[in-house]
């Protein structure tokens, strides 16, 4: 390795000893080890920053030593050398950049041939920051993100700088995916998909175009009509949600239950069978697509894993109408079959609601025993039976009003999804019958961020933070930035450059 000549960095090393002198001086010996810490912190982040400063410099001088016309992307050739400068916002400081401008008189947008080797940013902040702010605003509020990059680096950022920087950050989620190759996984394992949906609060101008409408309808209300009905607690108040669809692929051992294996995991009671846990799991999350296009990602990520279509394919849902449509359109454009499986906890769900219908006041033993008793035949394949006895029941027991509603709304949920609650068979081939998975992604993925407290998301900036929270749910966080300041570089400076020029950042790239 060349060494770098010695004059090139007397500001690093008049740096470093400064540092050395202030945690060597004679006071020295009266400081505590947390003082000692702050002293080294301080001039380590000046020292990296004239590091930084110096390196530059001395890459300018040697542009400068080597300079020669460049053919830009229009066959243009510069040949005129201009000096310029620009400040580059790094994680120890700010910096600047001395390099030269190749232009030619009459012809428009000049070339910077370091900015292309130093892949700069078109803003001011390095992808270092960039990634620093991402990671932390996918993880908590923008407040706090800025607040810990001021603490922890060299630099300051105000928080609409760091929301642009988030957006731009997460522009090549798609194409990353996109550009993934295959997945090899074992031959015998379940493919599963899994979706649904989870509500974010929206300023007014991030709402679908019918939600804005209600939104401002009652925004209208008068006084009178405020006061007498009183204010919703912040997040409550209607019409200020778009829904956020949330998917997940995976893996899955084939592992066959029973009914009785079901039920003893739900009461907890007795051995319970170990379940196969999900593997190589990818979850997201989508404000701006639709519900078709979020399980058309889901389908081509399946493929990527499955491309021959070789194996079982399952999708599990909540019993939402226009998920399962979606998905088997998709499946029929594939050419694939997919199992649909509605889930059996919500299946409980109006069990429940239906039990306390019909029994009233009871004790809860005896609506648990009741449920107990449905969900054991539901689980065998009998929900036509289930469902005609519960109404039966009802009209026996002359049940009328909002009692009798539960009861009909339970039997109709089982007979219109009866198509998808072949529970028996599921279980015997070793499918799941839980949205757990998806579930759980939706409260990590989406709630536990965007309902923080008072928070009002644009759509742009929504979209942006659930990407990058579904890059690190799906620990392709990483790679993505890898990839990201790949396409940085063609986008910002190759695309700039006839393509006989920067022949060795292209093959890197």
């Amino acid at each position: 390795m060349r060494p770098y000549p010695a004059p090139a960095f007397n500001d690093s090393y008049a740096a470093f000893e400064a540092v050395v002198s202030a945690i060597s001086a004679d006071d020295a010996d009266r400081l505590d080890h947390a003082e000692v810490e702050r002293r080294v912190h301080a001039g380590g982040v000046e020292l990296m920053r004239c590091l930084m400063q110096d390196h530059l410099d001395l890459r300018a001088e040697r542009e400068k030593a080597n300079k020669a016309p460049m053919t830009g992307s229009d066959g243009e050739e510069r040949s005129e050398f201009r000096p310029a400068a620009r400040v580059l916002g790094t994680l120890f400081g700010d910096v600047v950049v001395h390099r030269l401008a190749l232009v030619k008189h009459g012809v428009a947008g000049g070339l910077h041939p370091l900015d292309a080797r130093l892949n700069m940013p078109k803003r001011k902040y390095s992808l270092g920051v960039q990634r620093q702010v991402a990671w932390g605003a996918a993880q908590t509020s923008y407040e706090a993100t800025v607040d810990n990059v001021r603490r922890t680096t060299g630099t300051t950022i105000a928080k609409r700088q760091a929301e642009e920087l988030v957006v731009d950050f997460a522009r090549d989620f798609a194409s990353f995916y996109l550009d993934q190759p295959s997945r090899p996984e074992r031959a015998d394992h379940l493919i599963i998909m899994t979706f649904d949906g989870s509500g974010i609060v929206m300023r007014p101008e991030g709402l679908r175009a019918a939600t804005r409408k209600k939104a401002e309808k009652s925004q209208r209300k008068t006084a009178a009509e405020t006061a007498a009905n009183g204010r919703p607690a912040p997040g409550d108040e209607p019409n200020r949600k778009r829904m956020a669809e949330v998917a997940a692929v995976y893996s899955l051992e084939i592992v066959p239950r029973t009914p009785d294996d079901v039920l003893r995991e739900l009461r907890r009671s007795g051995p319970r069978q170990k379940r196969p846990k999900a593997e190589n799991k990818r979850v997201w999350a989508s404000l701006e697509r639709s519900i078709l296009e979020v399980v058309d990602d889901a389908f081509y990520e399946a493929l990527l894993r499955d491309d021959a279509t070789a194996r079982r394919w399952a999708a599990l849902v909540d019993g939402n109408a226009e998920q399962i449509c979606a998905i088997e359109t998709m499946a029929n454009n594939v050419g694939v079959t997919v199992t649909i499986v509605v889930d059996f906890i919500h299946v409980l769900g109006y069990l429940w609601k239906a039990a306390k219908a019909l029994n009233g006041e009871v004790a809860a033993g005896i609506i648990e025993k009741w449920v107990s008793e449905r969900a054991d035949r539901v689980l065998r394949g009998g929900v036509s039976q289930v469902a005609a006895g519960m109404r039966r029941s009802a009209t026996n027991a002359k049940l009328d009003g909002k009692r009798r509603a539960e009861v009909d709304k339970c039997a109709n949920y089982l007979l219109n999804h009866k198509a998808y609650l072949k529970y028996d068979e599921y279980l015997r081939d070793g499918l799941p019958i839980a949205t757990g998975v998806i579930e759980g992604a939706c409260r990590s993925l989406v709630k536990d961020r965007m309902d923080i407290t008072g928070a009002r998301w644009g759509l742009p900036g929504a979209e942006a933070v659930l990407k990058l929270r579904s890059l690190r749910a799906s620990d392709d966080f990483d790679d993505y930035v890898s990839y990201h300041e790949r396409r940085e570089l063609e986008r910002n400076h190759l695309c700039r450059y006839a393509e006989t020029e920067l022949v060795a950042l292209r093959t890197a790239a």
